[in-house]
């Protein structure tokens, strides 16, 4: 299958503008072949009003014609076969196997919002009904649900090149909520993308989805603020750093009309080790640390890059065990020069600190191949020093040794935001240390009891999201069905006449979903209301 380097714009290829760029391959340290064209002003204006124009036919779709929509897209990706393998794999320097696992999560996020969308309760359907003779005035009769807000601009991350990107969560979720997409093509695998957004668009043909559903654009920076500036953009899915997540977020509020920006940035996702757990477990805790840092290389949003312990007899073999995992750990290639320039950097700046110490030094190192690497530092260093607490995208872990329970306390006080945390500990220390455990829940979305924070399970209680930095608001989730409320906002209907309201309100209720009425879920209809 021929990688062309074109835009869509809805069903049609576009090629405008004369800039270009080559995607990298990081594992020879070089770049791919085919040239990719930037969009221009222009095809950004078309994309986003072809997505507008969309949005109102696409809108009022039922939510079994939604889902057959997502089936499709995953029907087409996986039908791609070996090619899309074979590309991603060439673009990112992941194993083939490693790409098969993330098709996987990602035509099961696709499939498990189309369920979703098939049963219908998740408009969250509110009904009042009305009383005239109430005292001292009458209550009206109001109804409320969730709809969607209209086109959404995705941002492809560099670490997911499927199951965060073009047909990824952000886009999953805000189809199933009825908004048109236009994805930002990440530049690190465009040829990836290219493929699944033929994948999508071939889809959308088959299931007779209105035309501008869905568009693709390749580009870098300005594209990107192109998108987040324009008039019919109404929300912002985005996945990488801190500083592009902010930068993105900065120009929506600044905007004329700003618009939300869900943007899952920066986290170190601490890992915390009980003594009595460390005492009976301590080889194996090691391990599941190592292997929890080195996991595709370090290059997760949930990798642990701090670890915090009580000083005392088992952690000197926790950290000898730790160290001799890592220095077991291959170099290995990271997704681009940017990423593997970035860690080696982010990773030397901390062993420059005072009072940090090298437990694993890193090997050769060269483009893109790097090496795990380990530091030790105390509680003290640690709470005087920011520098300390910030993220190193890679296989690198910081362990902060505590001289009591007071030290960690402080310590998980001072952390920033996280996406994860973890707590290691046997069931009576960890009620003992239910104080902490308070303290840990204000800082991260998602708080882990005896495993680590790498793996994401994409299910309906899942929350990937957490306190600034990592992400830009706490309320929401990018993983999961949950993350469908990031593109909805509810409008409330008073006195409207039955025929007048949607499905999902109506007297008669024909969808059959649950609904909030006068204050009881019920699946009732009709006069039992």
């Amino acid at each position: 299958m021929t990688i062309t380097g074109v835009n869509y714009i809805g069903s049609e290829e576009s090629r405008n503008g004369k800039d270009t760029f080559q995607a990298p391959d990081p594992a020879n340290n070089t770049t791919l072949p085919e040239p990719f064209y930037i969009a221009t002003e222009k095809e950004v204006d078309r994309a986003m009003e072809s997505a507008n124009n969309a949005f109102p036919a696409y809108r009022d779709l039922s939510g079994k014609r939604k889902a057959e929509f997502l089936e499709a897209i995953a029907q087409e990706i996986l039908s791609l076969g070996p090619t899309l393998l074979n590309r991603a794999s060439a673009e990112t320097g992941y194993p083939t196997g490693r790409i098969e696992g993330e098709r996987g999560r990602t035509v099961h996020q696709l499939r498990l919002f189309a369920e979703l969308l098939c049963e219908g309760s998740w408009v969250d359907a509110r009904i009042d009904t009305a009383d005239p003779g109430r005292e001292p005035a009458p209550k009206p009769d109001i109804r409320n649900m969730l709809v969607p807000i209209g086109p959404v601009v995705v941002f492809g991350a560099s670490n997911f090149p499927l199951a965060f990107s073009t047909a990824g969560g952000d886009t999953a979720s805000a189809l199933a909520a009825g908004c048109p997409v236009v994805v930002k093509a990440h530049e690190s695998h465009p040829g990836t993308n290219e493929l699944v957004a033929r994948a999508i668009l071939k889809a959308a043909e088959k299931t007779k989805m209105p035309n501008g559903i869905f568009s693709s654009l390749n580009g870098m920076g300005e594209t990107g603020q192109a998108l987040v500036r324009h008039p019919m953009t109404r929300a912002i899915g985005f996945t990488g750093s801190t500083h592009v997540g902010t930068a993105i977020y900065r120009s929506a509020a600044a905007r004329e009309h700003p618009i939300p920006v869900y943007a899952e940035m920066g986290s170190v996702n601490p890992i915390f080790l009980l003594p009595e757990k460390l005492k009976s477990d301590s080889s194996s805790l090691a391990a599941e640390c190592a292997a929890s840092v080195t996991l595709t290389f370090g290059q997760f949003c949930t990798n642990p890059g701090l670890i915090f312990a009580i000083e005392g007899d088992s952690l000197p073999p926790f950290l000898d065990h730790l160290a001799g995992k890592l220095h077991q750990s291959e170099t290995m290639c990271m997704l681009n020069p940017g990423i593997a320039g970035n860690y080696r950097e982010n990773r030397d700046r901390v062993f420059s600190q005072k009072g940090v110490d090298v437990l694993v030094e890193p090997g050769q190192e060269e483009g893109t191949y790097s090496s795990a690497a380990l530091a030790v530092t105390t509680s003290k260093q640690f709470l005087e020093n920011p520098v300390l607490h910030e993220e190193v995208f890679g296989p690198f872990t910081l362990v902060v040794k505590c001289s009591g329970e007071a030290e960690l306390a402080a310590a998980a006080e001072k952390l920033n935001g996280q996406l994860a945390i973890s707590l290691m500990g046997t069931e009576s220390e960890l009620s003992r240390f239910d104080e902490l455990i308070k303290v840990l829940r204000e800082k991260a979305g998602r708080v882990i009891f005896n495993d680590v924070p790498t793996g994401v399970e994409v299910c309906h209680s899942m929350m990937h999201g957490g306190p600034f930095p990592s992400t830009s608001d706490s309320k929401f989730t990018s993983v999961g069905t949950s993350a469908i409320r990031r593109f909805v906002r509810p409008v409330a209907f008073q006195n409207c006449p039955d025929a007048l309201l949607p499905d999902e309100l109506k007297e008669k209720n024909p969808l059959g979903i649950w609904r909030l009425v006068d204050g009881e879920q019920s699946r009732e209809a009709g006069s039992d209301l």
